[in-house]
């Protein structure tokens, strides 16, 4: 019993030490990698047995790349949104009477931007367009 989780402690270091040494390129790889140790040591635990430490690691690697895939595609999708939102705004910059400088986010909407105020310009507004509003 001992000796067979000592085996297993082993195997599972040995498995970290070179998912370290070795790398993965996406979080589906390193889910694979890190479900397939998991699942062997878990298998190994419950049948002591070869087979079911294959089993488990089978298992498990499925699993954890399963898990890892849906971890990536949510990065995928919040860094395609936060780029989608940043090409909707636009900024001009507007000098002040004391020649500090003022940054105004306009989004774009059709044709025309609309400002942080809520008021449609259907074009882009110039410096001098801006500055009544959010200049001092």
């Amino acid at each position: 019993m001992v000796k067979d989780i000592v085996t297993t402690l082993i195997i599972v270091l040995i498995g970290l030490v070179l998912i370290f040494i070795v790398g993965c390129q996406s979080d589906a790889q390193s889910g694979a990698a890190l479900g397939s140790l998991a699942g062997a040591g878990i298998g190994q635990i419950a049948g002591r047995n070869t087979e079911s430490t294959l089993i488990g690691a089978a298992v498990g690697g499925a699993a954890g790349y399963m898990l890892g895939n849906e971890s990536e595609r949510k990065k995928d999708r919040a860094e395609r949104a936060y780029l989608r939102e940043q090409t909707d705004y636009v900024a001009v910059n507007i000098t002040n009477s004391n020649g500090s400088v003022s940054q105004v986010r306009l989004r774009k909407q059709g044709v025309g931007y609309v400002g942080t105020r809520g008021e449609y310009y259907n074009h882009l507004p110039t410096e001098n367009e801006l500055r009544p509003i959010y200049g001092f």
